[in-house]
């Protein structure tokens, strides 16, 4: 994996297209109208509704720069071609934390997609490298600031 590739699953490009769309079309509209009524409170050096439009305008435009980027080097993972037999880039792992006797179902994705509250991990964080290539039964060991946490592969699902 290049450091020019972005790895992602279909649902993580959708959802940057989707952001992407949004902010070209509803987004840039609305900041426009803003934008507009903000020039008509008259003079801009002391007009904070003005300041405050311009600084989102900004931060939208880098975003929109920033998503275009990401789709330019964009990768999908082929869910067809994804294996049970092994973790990888797409996996859907379930995971027993042997200390707490817990299972944990985690999706291995992309740093853009990873999101430990929809319990997405990537594939570049301590647990994710430690999963890449393991199989069902094979115990991981992640080190973590209190210490190795260690869990064992229950199940892979494509």
């Amino acid at each position: 994996m290049s450091k020019e590739e972005l790895i992602l699953t279909a649902e993580g490009l959708q959802k940057i297209e989707d952001e992407l769309m949004e902010l070209k079309t509803v987004k840039r509209k609305e900041l426009s109208e803003r934008l507009k009524v903000a020039i008509s409170y008259g003079d801009l050096k002391e007009n904070s509704e003005y300041h405050s439009a311009k600084d989102d305008q900004a931060f939208m435009e880098t975003r929109i720069l920033q998503l275009e980027r990401m789709l330019k080097i964009a990768r999908v993972v082929d869910a067809s071609n994804l294996s049970s037999n092994q973790v990888s880039v797409g996996s859907l792992v379930i995971l027993n934390d042997i200390e707490f006797n817990e299972k944990i179902e985690y999706r291995v994705v992309g740093p853009a997609e990873a999101d430990v509250a929809d319990n997405k991990i990537s594939y570049e964080s301590p647990l994710g490298k430690e999963l890449m290539g393991k199989k069902v039964g094979d115990t991981i060991n992640v080190d973590a600031p209190m210490g190795v946490i260690k869990y064992e592969l229950l199940e892979i699902k494509a």
